[in-house]
């Protein structure tokens, strides 16, 4: 038999397979970025200032190849909870590294030790987990749950929340400059507005009791670190139970520790029917999400032999993303880092709304934790809409190149700066954020202005290279 797809030995000389020892410089990164990966984020990446290439990370610090020192307040979005390269999460991962990593025949050991560990900290009844391999795949089990157990269609999300860019999640997802290029979305889902402006819309579609779920975010962190009312998460939670929809918590930037609670439903009691975790929960290293919910609407909708397999995934609960989640819960757990930002972001808020006062140009501080946001004023009007999507890039621009300071702006609101460094963050390095804000401030106090008053300064300014 002639196996004429097998390359010859002279197409094989022909190939130019890169490997992990082949010495690659910043620029040729960027070069092969831009030939294969995505040359648009390259050229913003490079109009920002963001084009450096990092060497080596280890918890709240990173280098680059010229060896200097940068202080990551950005901490994955959320998912380095426990900083770059945890050493309890990697030596998690050696130990069964020996074990079948995917071997669907079989009970895995490694997601049932994990399952247990969510079931035991997890708010209210929660007790069954489904396990997938990031956050809008943990959102689109949710959305699939909520639609079985009630059999209803509709589900209710917020304008300005974000819960992920697969065709379900970005259903949910309050943006519309999101959705346009892809339309139509899936079929069913609507939004009512932020705040409690919006609890009478919302009355308004659960009473009509045709809404399978209530989809909501404790903080909408890609919507500028949105923090809900006092009572309106009790509120909400009381209206779903009311009208038989099921309740749906995306704690998947706040979890784990990240608002100064466990989980961010804490602060007011709130016992979800459906929670969905990713980022931290694999410890920064691993790939790995959750959809935790209640028994019963987990029999409802995978119960028995003839509807188990009506969700699966070839990679969730493989052994080592399991594995470090594991070792990631155990030592947010027990090393109290939910209570390490609480009083780290105490200080933060503290200082930053010290600097509010001093800056007309900052219209709010506001966050839980270490999930932090800075919102700047912007004028009304065209000019207005350019400064918003230009201002917060242009601060985060100037604590990277000027101070080594790691931050971004948030997705849904670009004119706010987040502030979302890891727990384990020092106090030391807690003073130098605050420090290279107030520098950044103080120095382009007059640029910032004038970028929020006229759209051709935008760009300008506020990016000389560190």
């Amino acid at each position: 038999m002639s196996y004429s797809a097998i390359p010859s030995r002279k197409v094989l000389i022909m190939l130019k397979l890169l490997g992990l020892d082949d010495a690659v410089t910043a620029d040729e990164v960027r070069d092969l970025h831009k030939e294969y990966l995505n040359s648009g984020l390259v050229q913003l990446m490079r109009l920002l200032h963001f084009d450096r290439v990092f060497v080596r990370a280890d918890g709240c610090h990173v280098w680059d190849e010229r060896g200097d020192d940068y202080l990551d307040c950005l901490g994955g979005y959320g998912a380095l909870n426990l900083g770059h390269n945890p050493k309890v999460v990697w030596e998690a991962i050696q130990r069964v590294s020996q074990m079948p990593n995917i071997l669907q025949a079989s009970l895995g050991r490694m997601p049932a030790i994990l399952a247990h560990n969510l079931a035991q900290v997890t708010p209210g009844k929660l007790q069954r987990t489904f396990f997938s391999n990031s956050g809008a795949e943990a959102v689109e089990c949710a959305l699939k749950m909520a639609r079985a157990a009630t059999g209803r269609r509709v589900i209710i999300s917020l304008e300005g929340s974000f819960h992920g860019k697969t065709f379900g999640a970005l259903s949910a997802t309050g943006q519309p400059k999101y959705q346009e290029p892809f339309v139509p979305m899936v079929p069913g889902f609507e939004t009512v507005p932020y705040g409690d402006v919006g609890i009478p819309a919302l009355y308004d579609r659960l009473r009509r009791r045709d809404v399978a779920a209530f989809i909501v975010e404790p903080i909408l962190g890609e919507g500028g670190v949105l923090l809900h009312s006092p009572g309106y998460l009790p509120n909400v939670a009381k209206l779903c139970r009311e009208y038989g929809t099921l309740l749906i918590l995306d704690e998947i930037q706040t979890g784990l520790g990240r608002t100064g609670r466990l989980f961010a439903a804490e602060h007011e009691g709130i016992e979800p029917d459906i929670i969905c975790l990713a980022k931290s929960l694999g410890g920064g290293c691993i790939s790995i999400g959750a959809t935790v919910t209640t028994d019963e609407v987990w029999q409802k909708t995978f119960g028995g032999i003839n509807k188990c397999l009506r969700h699966t995934s070839t990679f969730g609960g493989n052994t080592i993303a399991c594995a470090a989640g594991i070792a990631a819960l155990k030592a947010i757990v027990e090393g109290g880092l939910s209570e390490r930002a609480e009083v780290v972001g105490n200080f933060l808020l503290r200082e930053f709304r010290d600097l509010a006062e001093k800056y007309d140009f900052i219209k709010e501080v506001r966050g839980a934790g270490l999930l932090i946001g800075i919102e700047f004023n912007v004028p009304k009007g065209w000019i207005g809409k350019q400064a918003y999507e230009f201002v917060g890039s242009m601060v985060a621009g100037a604590l990277l190149n000027e101070y080594r300071v790691i931050t971004a702006y948030t997705l849904n609101n670009p004119a706010t700066v987040r502030i979302e460094p890891p727990l384990v963050i020092s106090d030391q390095d807690a003073e130098r954020c605050v420090e290279a804000v107030r520098k950044v401030l103080e120095k382009n106090s007059s640029s910032i202005r004038l970028a929020l008053t006229s759209a051709g300064t935008m760009v300008r300014g506020l990016f000389s290279r560190g």
